[in-house]
């Protein structure tokens, strides 16, 4: 449960505090206005990203670098519906290759990711708090579950 602000940026960083998110896939899912952009901002943050931070929802994907040169990619899916964006954008390449990956709206690209180290479920409640569910898929998923104590 985040019931606020903060505690979003508490999880954020004790996540970007763990070695093995460097390479991970992490999935990104809720309901619009859920807080996923926000989590992903505070995470990005944790890991040294400064100046503006914007959703990808229109670019599908935003590239970042981390000062120790870790590659970061903010991918936003809500919009996407063509599949053969997915191979002439070069997503293919990205999730072969190094670095971390953060995927809002996942589910609008099923059958070309794959399956994510760590799903992240956030849900708005009507207190302003957020239900948070995690779920690991891989190893890498359950490291960084039982690392950050979740």
């Amino acid at each position: 449960m985040w019931r606020s602000e903060q505690d979003t940026d508490a999880f954020a960083r004790a996540l970007a505090s763990e070695p093995a998110l460097r390479d991970a896939f992490i999935a990104l899912e809720g309901d619009l206005g859920a807080g996923k952009t926000t989590f992903v901002r505070h995470l990005l943050r944790a890991l040294g990203i400064e100046g503006r931070i914007k959703s990808p929802t229109y670019a599908v994907v935003e590239p970042h670098e981390a000062p120790d040169g870790l590659a970061i990619f903010h991918f936003d899916f809500y919009r996407f519906n063509d599949p053969r964006e997915w191979d002439d954008a070069g997503f293919r390449d990205i999730f072969a290759g190094p670095g971390l990956k953060l995927a809002e709206w996942p589910e609008n690209a099923a059958g070309r990711t794959p399956p994510a180290d760590l799903a992240l479920k956030i849900e708005a409640m009507t207190d302003d708090t957020r239900h948070l569910t995690l779920h690991a898929h891989t190893p890498r998923g359950r490291l960084l579950l039982a690392r950050i104590g979740a």
